[in-house]
Protein backbone atom coordinates (compact mmCIF):
# COMPACT_ATOMS: atom_id res chain seq x y z
CA UNK A 1 0.00 0.00 0.00
CA UNK A 2 1.16 3.49 -0.78
CA UNK A 3 1.49 6.33 1.71
CA UNK A 4 1.25 10.09 1.18
CA UNK A 5 4.56 11.95 0.83
CA UNK A 6 6.35 12.83 4.06
CA UNK A 7 7.70 16.36 4.52
CA UNK A 8 10.92 15.75 6.43
CA UNK A 9 11.50 19.50 6.60
CA UNK A 10 8.34 20.01 8.67
CA UNK A 11 9.53 19.36 12.21
CA UNK A 12 6.79 19.79 14.82
CA UNK A 13 7.59 20.41 18.46
CA UNK A 14 6.57 17.29 20.40
CA UNK A 15 6.07 17.21 24.18
CA UNK A 16 5.32 13.94 25.96
CA UNK A 17 3.26 13.46 29.14
CA UNK A 18 3.73 10.17 31.00
CA UNK A 19 0.89 8.52 32.92
CA UNK A 20 2.39 6.21 35.54
CA UNK A 21 -0.79 4.19 36.18
CA UNK A 22 -1.04 2.90 32.61
CA UNK A 23 2.50 3.59 31.33
CA UNK A 24 0.90 5.71 28.60
CA UNK A 25 2.61 8.61 26.88
CA UNK A 26 0.28 11.33 25.58
CA UNK A 27 1.56 14.10 23.32
CA UNK A 28 1.09 17.74 22.48
CA UNK A 29 2.25 18.30 18.89
CA UNK A 30 2.80 21.91 17.79
CA UNK A 31 3.03 23.28 14.29
CA UNK A 32 6.50 24.91 14.35
CA UNK A 33 5.30 27.91 12.34
CA UNK A 34 2.18 28.79 14.34
CA UNK A 35 0.49 28.37 17.72
CA UNK A 36 -1.72 25.51 16.48
CA UNK A 37 -1.38 22.11 18.11
CA UNK A 38 -2.82 18.61 18.37
CA UNK A 39 -3.13 16.21 21.30
CA UNK A 40 -2.44 12.49 20.84
CA UNK A 41 -3.92 9.76 23.08
CA UNK A 42 -4.89 11.75 26.22
CA UNK A 43 -5.51 9.87 29.48
CA UNK A 44 -8.27 9.99 32.10
CA UNK A 45 -7.25 8.16 35.29
CA UNK A 46 -9.57 5.63 36.88
CA UNK A 47 -9.37 3.95 40.29
CA UNK A 48 -11.30 0.68 39.81
CA UNK A 49 -11.51 -0.08 43.53
CA UNK A 50 -13.12 3.28 44.33
CA UNK A 51 -14.86 3.76 40.98
CA UNK A 52 -13.32 7.25 40.82
CA UNK A 53 -12.23 9.30 37.82
CA UNK A 54 -9.44 11.89 37.96
CA UNK A 55 -7.75 14.04 35.32
CA UNK A 56 -4.17 14.62 36.47
CA UNK A 57 -2.50 13.92 33.11
CA UNK A 58 -5.14 15.78 31.10
CA UNK A 59 -4.86 18.77 33.45
CA UNK A 60 -1.09 18.85 32.91
CA UNK A 61 -1.63 18.91 29.16
CA UNK A 62 -4.27 21.62 29.41
CA UNK A 63 -2.00 23.75 31.61
CA UNK A 64 0.89 23.32 29.14
CA UNK A 65 -1.24 24.32 26.15
CA UNK A 66 -2.51 27.40 27.97
CA UNK A 67 0.93 28.38 29.24
CA UNK A 68 2.37 28.16 25.74
CA UNK A 69 -0.51 30.18 24.28
CA UNK A 70 -1.47 27.37 21.89
CA UNK A 71 -4.71 26.70 20.04
CA UNK A 72 -5.90 23.10 20.05
CA UNK A 73 -7.18 21.92 16.66
CA UNK A 74 -7.19 18.11 16.93
CA UNK A 75 -7.46 15.43 19.63
CA UNK A 76 -6.33 12.18 18.01
CA UNK A 77 -6.98 8.67 19.31
CA UNK A 78 -4.66 6.17 17.63
CA UNK A 79 -7.12 3.35 18.49
CA UNK A 80 -9.70 2.21 21.07
CA UNK A 81 -7.31 1.70 23.99
CA UNK A 82 -7.77 -1.27 26.32
CA UNK A 83 -5.43 -0.17 29.11
CA UNK A 84 -6.47 3.40 29.89
CA UNK A 85 -9.51 5.61 29.63
CA UNK A 86 -9.52 8.52 27.19
CA UNK A 87 -9.39 12.09 28.42
CA UNK A 88 -10.45 13.47 25.02
CA UNK A 89 -13.89 14.89 25.94
CA UNK A 90 -12.50 16.50 29.09
CA UNK A 91 -9.77 18.28 27.12
CA UNK A 92 -12.20 19.21 24.35
CA UNK A 93 -14.54 20.80 26.89
CA UNK A 94 -11.69 22.97 28.16
CA UNK A 95 -9.87 23.80 24.92
CA UNK A 96 -11.99 22.84 21.93
CA UNK A 97 -10.61 20.87 18.99
CA UNK A 98 -12.01 17.95 17.01
CA UNK A 99 -11.78 14.35 18.26
CA UNK A 100 -10.68 11.90 15.57
CA UNK A 101 -10.19 8.13 15.32
CA UNK A 102 -9.94 5.54 12.53
CA UNK A 103 -13.11 4.64 10.65
CA UNK A 104 -12.80 0.98 11.67
CA UNK A 105 -13.91 2.00 15.15
CA UNK A 106 -17.29 0.82 13.83
CA UNK A 107 -15.96 -2.76 13.91
CA UNK A 108 -14.79 -2.27 17.50
CA UNK A 109 -18.13 -0.76 18.50
CA UNK A 110 -20.02 -3.67 16.99
CA UNK A 111 -17.78 -6.29 18.62
CA UNK A 112 -17.76 -4.82 22.10
CA UNK A 113 -21.32 -3.55 21.92
CA UNK A 114 -22.27 -7.23 21.89
CA UNK A 115 -19.83 -8.20 24.65
CA UNK A 116 -21.16 -5.47 26.94
CA UNK A 117 -24.78 -6.14 25.90
CA UNK A 118 -25.32 -2.52 24.94
CA UNK A 119 -28.80 -1.54 23.91
CA UNK A 120 -29.97 0.26 20.81
CA UNK A 121 -29.18 3.60 22.45
CA UNK A 122 -25.48 2.87 21.92
CA UNK A 123 -24.82 4.08 18.40
CA UNK A 124 -22.39 1.88 16.46
CA UNK A 125 -21.78 4.40 13.68
CA UNK A 126 -18.82 6.33 15.08
CA UNK A 127 -21.00 9.38 15.70
CA UNK A 128 -19.36 9.85 19.12
CA UNK A 129 -16.30 11.22 17.26
CA UNK A 130 -15.95 14.37 15.19
CA UNK A 131 -13.84 12.74 12.47
CA UNK A 132 -13.40 9.16 11.27
CA UNK A 133 -10.14 8.79 9.38
CA UNK A 134 -9.80 6.49 6.38
CA UNK A 135 -6.47 5.07 5.28
CA UNK A 136 -4.21 7.76 3.77
CA UNK A 137 -6.55 10.59 4.80
CA UNK A 138 -4.69 13.89 4.96
CA UNK A 139 -5.37 16.82 7.28
CA UNK A 140 -3.47 19.76 8.75
CA UNK A 141 -2.61 21.32 12.09
CA UNK A 142 -2.62 24.85 10.71
CA UNK A 143 0.26 24.58 8.19
CA UNK A 144 1.65 21.25 9.42
CA UNK A 145 0.90 18.44 6.92
CA UNK A 146 -0.55 15.30 8.50
CA UNK A 147 -1.94 11.95 7.38
CA UNK A 148 -3.31 8.74 8.89
CA UNK A 149 -2.24 5.16 8.07
CA UNK A 150 -4.52 2.22 8.83
CA UNK A 151 -2.35 -0.27 10.78
CA UNK A 152 -4.61 -3.10 12.00
CA UNK A 153 -3.39 -6.10 13.97
CA UNK A 154 -3.43 -4.94 17.58
CA UNK A 155 -7.03 -3.79 17.00
CA UNK A 156 -9.02 -3.35 13.78
CA UNK A 157 -9.11 0.43 14.20
CA UNK A 158 -5.41 1.14 14.85
CA UNK A 159 -3.85 4.02 12.93
CA UNK A 160 -0.42 5.60 12.85
CA UNK A 161 -0.60 9.38 12.47
CA UNK A 162 2.24 11.14 10.66
CA UNK A 163 2.68 14.87 11.34
CA UNK A 164 5.55 16.35 9.38
CA UNK A 165 8.62 14.24 10.23
CA UNK A 166 6.97 12.78 13.37
CA UNK A 167 4.93 9.57 13.43
CA UNK A 168 2.77 8.48 16.36
CA UNK A 169 2.71 4.70 16.52
CA UNK A 170 -0.07 4.01 19.00
CA UNK A 171 0.39 0.37 20.02
CA UNK A 172 1.67 -0.83 16.65
CA UNK A 173 5.29 -0.58 17.83
CA UNK A 174 7.02 -0.04 21.15
CA UNK A 175 10.61 1.14 21.67
CA UNK A 176 13.15 -1.15 19.92
CA UNK A 177 13.85 -3.08 23.14
CA UNK A 178 10.10 -3.38 23.81
CA UNK A 179 9.09 -4.84 20.46
CA UNK A 180 5.42 -4.81 19.51
CA UNK A 181 1.95 -4.93 21.04
CA UNK A 182 -0.18 -8.01 21.57
CA UNK A 183 -2.57 -9.19 18.87
CA UNK A 184 -4.96 -11.46 20.80
CA UNK A 185 -7.80 -9.07 21.60
CA UNK A 186 -11.09 -9.59 19.69
CA UNK A 187 -10.40 -8.41 16.14
CA UNK A 188 -6.63 -8.62 16.57
CA UNK A 189 -4.43 -10.59 14.18
CA UNK A 190 -0.68 -11.23 14.38
CA UNK A 191 -0.26 -11.50 10.61
CA UNK A 192 -2.02 -8.19 10.08
CA UNK A 193 0.15 -6.63 12.77
CA UNK A 194 3.32 -7.78 11.01
CA UNK A 195 2.10 -6.35 7.70
CA UNK A 196 1.17 -3.06 9.38
CA UNK A 197 4.58 -2.82 11.01
CA UNK A 198 6.30 -3.40 7.67
CA UNK A 199 4.27 -0.57 6.21
CA UNK A 200 5.37 1.74 9.01
CA UNK A 201 8.99 0.64 8.62
CA UNK A 202 8.88 1.51 4.92
CA UNK A 203 8.95 5.19 5.84
CA UNK A 204 12.30 7.05 5.66
CA UNK A 205 14.91 6.27 8.33
CA UNK A 206 14.85 9.86 9.56
CA UNK A 207 11.19 9.86 10.57
CA UNK A 208 10.86 10.31 14.32
CA UNK A 209 8.64 7.65 15.91
CA UNK A 210 6.77 8.35 19.15
CA UNK A 211 5.26 5.38 20.97
CA UNK A 212 2.17 5.18 23.19
CA UNK A 213 3.46 2.92 25.98
CA UNK A 214 6.81 2.16 27.57
CA UNK A 215 7.56 -0.14 30.50
CA UNK A 216 11.30 0.40 30.88
CA UNK A 217 12.54 -3.08 29.90
CA UNK A 218 15.51 -4.22 31.98
CA UNK A 219 14.98 -1.37 34.40
CA UNK A 220 15.98 1.41 32.00
CA UNK A 221 14.44 4.86 32.25
CA UNK A 222 11.06 5.37 30.57
CA UNK A 223 11.55 6.51 26.98
CA UNK A 224 9.25 7.27 24.07
CA UNK A 225 11.12 8.60 21.04
CA UNK A 226 12.98 6.56 18.45
CA UNK A 227 13.35 6.58 14.64
CA UNK A 228 12.19 4.37 11.80
CA UNK A 229 15.83 3.51 11.08
CA UNK A 230 16.43 2.39 14.66
CA UNK A 231 13.27 0.30 14.64
CA UNK A 232 14.10 -1.39 11.34
CA UNK A 233 17.55 -2.35 12.56
CA UNK A 234 17.01 -3.13 16.22
CA UNK A 235 13.39 -3.84 17.13
CA UNK A 236 13.53 -7.14 19.03
CA UNK A 237 10.34 -8.49 17.44
CA UNK A 238 10.62 -7.36 13.81
CA UNK A 239 14.03 -5.75 13.30
CA UNK A 240 16.81 -7.16 11.19
CA UNK A 241 14.47 -8.69 8.64
CA UNK A 242 12.57 -11.14 10.86
CA UNK A 243 10.08 -13.16 8.82
CA UNK A 244 6.30 -12.93 8.95
CA UNK A 245 6.07 -16.61 9.87
CA UNK A 246 8.50 -16.25 12.79
CA UNK A 247 6.70 -13.14 14.04
CA UNK A 248 3.27 -14.82 13.99
CA UNK A 249 4.63 -17.85 15.88
CA UNK A 250 6.37 -15.68 18.48
CA UNK A 251 3.47 -13.25 18.90
CA UNK A 252 0.87 -16.02 19.24
CA UNK A 253 2.88 -17.93 21.85
CA UNK A 254 3.72 -14.80 23.82
CA UNK A 255 0.17 -13.44 23.79
CA UNK A 256 -1.14 -16.70 25.25
CA UNK A 257 0.95 -16.01 28.36
CA UNK A 258 -0.09 -12.38 28.89
CA UNK A 259 -2.56 -11.27 31.53
CA UNK A 260 -5.57 -9.17 30.58
CA UNK A 261 -4.94 -5.42 31.11
CA UNK A 262 -6.24 -4.29 34.51
CA UNK A 263 -8.42 -1.54 33.07
CA UNK A 264 -9.69 -3.33 29.97
CA UNK A 265 -13.37 -3.45 31.02
CA UNK A 266 -13.82 0.23 31.89
CA UNK A 267 -11.47 1.34 29.09
CA UNK A 268 -13.33 -0.36 26.28
CA UNK A 269 -16.75 0.84 27.44
CA UNK A 270 -15.55 4.43 27.67
CA UNK A 271 -13.21 4.59 24.69
CA UNK A 272 -15.60 3.10 22.15
CA UNK A 273 -17.86 6.03 23.11
CA UNK A 274 -15.18 8.61 22.35
CA UNK A 275 -14.21 8.96 26.01
CA UNK A 276 -17.71 9.40 27.40
CA UNK A 277 -18.67 7.28 30.43
CA UNK A 278 -21.95 5.38 29.90
CA UNK A 279 -24.92 6.34 32.08
CA UNK A 280 -27.84 4.45 33.57
CA UNK A 281 -31.49 5.44 33.12
CA UNK A 282 -31.18 7.98 35.93
CA UNK A 283 -28.19 9.71 34.35
CA UNK A 284 -25.59 8.24 36.73
CA UNK A 285 -22.24 7.20 35.27
CA UNK A 286 -22.19 3.40 35.37
CA UNK A 287 -19.91 0.65 34.07
CA UNK A 288 -20.66 -3.03 33.40
CA UNK A 289 -18.63 -6.14 34.22
CA UNK A 290 -19.41 -8.92 31.74
CA UNK A 291 -18.47 -12.36 33.07
CA UNK A 292 -16.47 -14.89 31.04
CA UNK A 293 -16.67 -12.77 27.86
CA UNK A 294 -13.00 -11.92 27.31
Amino acid sequence: MTTPPIDLNAKPDVTGFFDEQSNTISYVVRDPDSTACAVIDPVMEFDPAAGRLTFDCADRMIAFIREQGLTLEWIIETHVHADHLSGAPYIQQELGGKIGIGEHVLTVQDTFGKIFNEGTEFQRDGSQFDKLFADNDTYQVDGLPCFALHTPGHTPACMVHVMGDAAFAGDTLFMPDGGSARADFPGGDAGQLYDSIQRVLSMPDEVRLFICHDYGPGGRAISWETTIGEQRANNIHVGGGKSREDFIKFRTERDAQLAVPKLILPSLQVNMRGGEVPKDDDGNMMLKTPVNKL
